[in-house]
């Protein structure tokens, strides 16, 4: 062979290698994605228990305190019309009820992989002959593909709460849930990958949800809130889910100035939806990046 034909041989050799192995993470990726989904249907009670708690919230606080508030809800914090326009607190609501069953699914859906550690399936996909960070990777889309699905779920509501949804909102919905879910879905990862018992993940994850669902802006507008409740909502990145939704669903409902209005301001400056998102994004590669670490350690 001539120096020639050496140099045409060793990169092509070279590139294959690389298709292989971007190949076969796809595969493990697919795998570990494909088992989650198929664990995720089989459990109907788990479908219909996570659907369950926000219509609990979306009727006790629709019912309850819209009731309590009267006529429409402004913006600014409290009853009343806010220039003219004005929204029932159960439109308010609804789109946080959404992004709950979001935030919720997508995290507890992590909680898998620390019954595979327990149960020593885990072992078995670490121990196989694939890059470990595809398990994290699978993990996360796992776990974001069926907090979508159940956030979708939930548009079906839409027309009991008087909100409208055409073809084009659904789409983009469907886009904000599955950037939120992934950024939470890899939150989870990252922290269940460096768990051990299912005690002390739960107690992890029921000392972060509540407060960050909470701080959100899903239940009430973060306008008028105390500078500290303010600062900690800002910092809150399940803050910048909440909001593209609640803007992207009752954007049909009520008039465009109305809805910028409800939006999250940094410094008096209402952030874009789609920087918002950009934020999610950023967030979740950095988690999925933790846990993709998390996960090449040797046990």
């Amino acid at each position: 062979m001539t120096t020639n034909e050496a140099i045409r041989v060793r990169p092509t050799s070279a590139g294959r290698s690389l298709s292989s192995r971007a190949a076969g993470f796809g595969r493990a990726v697919a795998v570990v994605w494909y088992r989650d989904l198929l664990r995720f249907w089989r459990d109907r009670a788990r479908i219909v228990g996570s659907l369950a708690q926000p219509l609990l919230f979306l009727v006790v606080f629709g019912a309850g305190l819209g009731s309590s508030i009267g006529g429409a809800f402004s913006p600014g914090g409290g009853a009343g019309p806010a220039g003219g326009a004005g929204i029932g607190y159960t439109e308010f609501v609804y789109p946080g009820v959404i992004g709950m069953a979001v935030l919720f699914s997508a995290v507890f859906g992590a909680m898998s992989i620390v019954w595979d550690r327990e149960f020593g399936f885990l072992k078995e996909i670490l121990v196989a002959p694939i890059d470990r960070t595809a398990v994290a990777v699978g993990k996360t889309l796992g776990g974001a593909t069926q907090a979508m699905l159940q956030g979708l779920l939930l548009l079906v509501l839409a027309p009991l709460v008087g909100v409208e949804l055409g073809l084009g909102t659904v789409v983009a919905l469907a886009v904000a849930l599955f950037i939120l879910a992934f950024a939470l879905s890899a939150m989870g990862v990252a922290i269940a990958s460096r768990m051990t018992t299912m005690q002390g993940f739960q107690i992890v994850m029921n000392f972060l949800l509540m407060p960050m669902f909470f701080l959100s802006g899903s239940l009430f507008p973060l306008r008028g809130v105390p500078d500290w409740m303010a600062v900690l909502s800002r910092i809150d990145p399940v803050t910048y889910g909440m909001d593209p939704l609640r803007r992207i669903a009752l954007g049909e409902s009520l008039p465009a100035p109305f809805v910028e209005s409800l939006g999250v301001t940094v410094f008096d400056q209402v952030l874009p939806v789609g920087l918002e998102l950009g934020i999610l994004v950023v967030f979740g590669f950095v988690m999925l990046g933790v846990g993709a670490a998390s996960f090449r350690r040797r046990d």
